[in-house]
């Protein structure tokens, strides 16, 4: 039988079939060039090229106490891909200060290279997600052990710069209950920052933070101990089996609902832990649940991404509902309603691309 070319069909536009290549090629190229920002990021490169006139490889390996081989060839990267600019006349390099607003830590919230790393995270487990593809299931946990550290880099610089000023003033009144001293619960703590964060500034409120991480916990209390806190707790616990009825004024979850192997029971066991006049501010990502309106969202394929190496299948590994990381904001409303929540009102964050602010109430 004749094999049948695609360029011999009547309907093979030529012309999109060459844009798609050229486009495949770009993607290869960003590909890798998002692994180098994350090298430049754990290396300090881009740190201290952000202090440096423009300099010879050599400078800048002395610069950041780095092998000038190592970074010679890094730079390579950096000038193809159009993020460090070269002088070939002098052999100098430097990084324009509008591109260090972008990829250094003194950006802050607004330092893009931390999500850089989520790449080669995620590309650690790639053969172990083909797998699943293959034969069903999920990668566990314990299979990303990096990731804990990640997600506290990021969630960090983020609640340091917004927490107490900006995203606990999205529900009304709520400063002025902390200030006075109300029960706190955070699900899903991680590392903790969160928690100790608002135990330091509302002394007179009571914290609590389960993590089913030891690792995580570890380190949350950790830093209870550094800041020296009396009003904040941490313990290792699978929040699914929480039982702890209508002890709390707070609960929070800070972008872990969607990571539960369980959400439904997790969201049914808040609602019964919260107190009749007490609020959940669930903080998730900001999406639909429908895919066709996600199709101009500016990180769409990043989160979709994650959520096939991470999000989806850490919830399917322990038998779980895989909810995905992009859920969606229509299914978010549902949930919560199925779980007892009377009122959910959804508010933004200025200059936040990634998550919405869910506002639960049982009354």
């Amino acid at each position: 039988m004749e094999t049948i070319s695609p360029e011999s069909t009547s309907d093979f536009d030529k012309a999109k079939a060459e844009s798609f290549a050229g486009y495949t090629v770009g993607l290869f190229n960003c590909g890798f060039l998002t692994l180098m920002i994350s090298v430049g990021h754990k290396t300090g490169l881009f740190d201290a090229m952000a202090t440096l006139r423009p300099s010879t490889s050599q400078q800048i390996a002395r610069k950041a106490k780095l092998k000038e081989r190592y970074v010679r060839e890094w730079l390579g990267s950096m000038v193809t891909g159009k993020i460090v600019d070269y002088d070939s006349r002098n052999g100098t390099y430097k990084l324009p200060p509008e591109h260090a607003a972008a990829i250094t830590r003194a950006a802050g919230i607004a330092n893009l290279a931390t999500m850089a790393q989520y790449l080669s995270l995620c590309g650690e487990v790639e053969d172990l997600i083909v797998e699943c593809f293959r034969k069903g299931g999920g990668v566990p946990y314990s299979a990303y052990p990096r990731f804990t550290g990640l997600m506290s880099e990021g969630s960090s610089k983020v609640h340091d710069a917004r927490l107490v000023d900006t995203i606990l003033p999205l529900v009304d009144g709520l400063t002025d209950r902390l200030q006075t001293g109300i029960s706190v619960l955070d699900i899903g703590c991680g590392s903790g920052h969160a928690i100790n964060l608002m135990a330091r500034a509302f002394p007179n409120s009571r914290f609590v933070g389960y993590d089913f991480s030891k690792k995580a916990i570890a380190a949350a209390k950790a830093e209870v101990k550094r800041l020296k806190l009396h009003n904040a707790r941490f313990a290792a616990k699978d929040v699914a089996t929480l039982n702890e009825p209508k002890k709390y004024d707070l609960i929070t979850a800070f972008d872990s609902i969607h990571d539960q192997a369980k959400p439904t029971k997790v969201l049914k066991a808040i609602s019964k832990g919260l107190r009749p006049d007490g609020v959940f501010l669930l903080v998730d990502v900001g999406a639909s649940s429908n895919l066709q309106e996600n199709l101009q969202h500016p990180l769409g394929p990043f989160l979709y991404s994650v959520s096939t190496m991470h999000c989806m299948t850490v919830s399917l590994a322990y038998r779980g509902e895989g909810l995905g990381t992009v859920w969606g904001e229509q299914l978010a409303k549902r949930k919560l309603s199925d779980s007892g929540f009377k009122s959910v009102d959804i508010r933004k964050v200025p200059g936040d691309i990634l998550n919405s602010y869910y506002i639960a109430r049982k009354t």
